[in-house]
């Protein structure tokens, strides 16, 4: 049996789902995972602002789920793909489990 996390811990962990629960913040993730993108192309494929982009991805590479490296003038962001790509089937397999099984107490009704 693990113990119970600190407070400071629960804090941090809450501080965490907090950051992944705005929808902006994970359309960009996905797209993150998909390819390296400068806030440009960001842009283009989301249709957010500048600086409503530059925010959210301030805080995800704060998280430690995005990088960013300089290509000549420009900043390409990455998505930290081994956590993020675990992250992402992690959700996954568990929204499948539950429709599954919503799936079978239907079929049983």
């Amino acid at each position: 049996m693990q113990p119970i996390p600190s407070p400071q811990l629960l804090e941090e962990y809450s501080q965490f789902f907090r950051l992944l629960s705005e929808p902006a913040r994970l359309q960009l993730l996905c797209l993150l995972r998909q390819a390296p993108m400068d806030v440009a192309t960001l842009i283009e494929r989301t249709g957010f602002s500048q600086s409503h982009i530059s925010r959210q991805l301030t805080q995800l590479q704060r998280a430690g789920l995005v990088r960013c490296e300089r290509e000549g003038v420009r900043l390409i962001y990455r998505a930290d793909s081994d956590l993020v790509e675990d992250l992402c089937a992690l959700v996954q397999r568990r929204l499948r489990q539950r429709l599954e099984a919503q799936l079978q107490e239907l079929a049983g009704s």
